[in-house]
């Protein structure tokens, strides 16, 4: 198995691939999780996805991390140290009269589906997060919600693959495709040429120009997101805490800047400041439009922040797919390529279910649920145009 990409989706495939006695060999254009993950808060989210598949491999990959942690923590646990698992819960507030029916109806939704969320009253909430406004008017708690060290959690991913015996390459970008009787036998990288039974696109936001390369575009799209971090604070925020906008503003399709305040704390002590969405090609400049609008509504909720310093501000890229699925499978026009790609902002928490769904398909090992809502052939992904290689 070739992967190509040592994000943290590259890496939990890396990991569940060799548990599974494949032979796996990680091609990375970089560094290990130098790109989308490096630039992530490490959430591993329940409370941000209505009733669907989505949220069935969000409960999926919340049920399989611990115990992914657990099983490399066995043998290697200075790096499993380095993932600061953390299953703190989440809180989603509203702060006005709609958006407290629209996250009622949300939870209630939740719940049908299975998820633990409880609806609190002011007094509870003071208790749960001294520091938040009291101008709020509901909030629902996620006790499943959870937070891990992105690089640190990809880095012990792939250590565990490593000492299973995969092999990796770093600064080894993909350059093209060897084809053969219409199917795909390896491909042409930095580093030489690289054969494998299967190639698995796991390139994050560049799967777009990847798919190209290969020859079977799908129609990934970066989307950026920027990331406001304050200077270390004693214990304040106590679970993430985000405005109910933020579901909204997951689940849009306009390109225009969208931001809601999403505030959790780190095991340092510095807070992280989100969200932003915004789709502009792979332009990396910070825009001070964007911190503006993260740090305003970080106050509202937190208004012990306006005294707090900010220590530094990062953004990166999340693969964006339009109708806001991940792509999960075989490609059906080119034989031997697979794709692990389009999760957005939650790749973190999708990832280690990503990745046994990709090893059951591959070994014929029943699968934990039905992988049919993220085929690659469905309209919003399979395409035949490359106009965004350019982006």
């Amino acid at each position: 198995m070739l992967i190509i990409g040592a994000g943290m989706i590259g890496c939990a495939l890396a990991d569940r691939l060799t548990l599974a006695g494949l032979s796996v060999r990680v091609c990375e254009a970089g560094a290990v999780a130098s790109g989308t993950t490096a630039h992530g808060e490490g959430n591993v989210l329940v409370s941000d996805k209505g009733p669907g598949p989505e949220l069935e491999l969000a409960r999926l990959s919340r049920r399989l991390w611990p115990e992914t942690l657990a099983r490399i923590g066995e043998r290697l646990p200075r790096v499993v140290a380095a993932v600061e698992w953390e299953p703190k819960g989440g809180i989603v507030v509203a702060t006005t009269a709609s958006g407290a029916t629209a996250l009622a109806a949300f939870a209630d939704g939740q719940r049908t589906a299975g998820v633990d969320c409880t609806a609190l009253d002011a007094t509870q909430l003071a208790a749960a997060e001294p520091a938040l406004t009291r101008e709020t008017t509901a909030a629902v708690h996620y006790p499943e919600d959870a937070q891990v060290q992105p690089v640190g959690a990809a880095t012990a991913l792939l250590a565990a693959a490593t000492a299973a015996g995969a092999i990796i390459e770093t600064r080894c970008a993909v350059t093209d495709s060897i084809v053969s009787g219409g199917r795909i036998l390896g491909v042409r990288t930095t580093r030489g040429d690289r054969f494998a039974d299967v190639v698995i696109n796991a390139a994050g936001p560049w799967s777009g120009p990847v798919s190209v390369l290969l020859d079977a575009p799908i129609a990934v799209k970066p989307r950026r997101g920027d990331v406001l971090i304050t200077a270390p604070l004693p214990p304040t925020v106590f679970h993430k805490v985000y405005d109910a906008d933020y579901v909204g503003a997951v689940g849009s399709s306009d390109a225009a800047l969208q931001s809601s305040a999403v505030v959790e704390s780190t095991r340092g002590g510095p807070l992280l400041l989100g969200s932003s969405r915004r789709q502009i090609g792979f332009d990396d400049r910070i825009r001070p439009d964007s911190l503006a609008a993260i740090a305003r509504k970080a106050l509202r909720l937190f208004p012990i922040l306006a005294d707090v310093a900010i220590m530094r501000a990062y953004g990166g890229f999340r693969p964006y797919v339009e109708d806001h699925l991940p792509v999960i499978g075989p490609d059906p026009r080119l034989p031997g390529l697979w794709h692990a790609t389009g999760h957005e902002g939650a790749g973190i928490g999708l990832s280690v279910g990503t990745a046994q769904l990709v090893a059951a398909a591959l070994t014929g090992a029943r699968a934990p649920m039905s992988a049919a809502a993220f085929t690659v052939d469905r309209p919003a992904v399979i395409t035949s145009s490359t106009e965004y290689v350019s982006l």
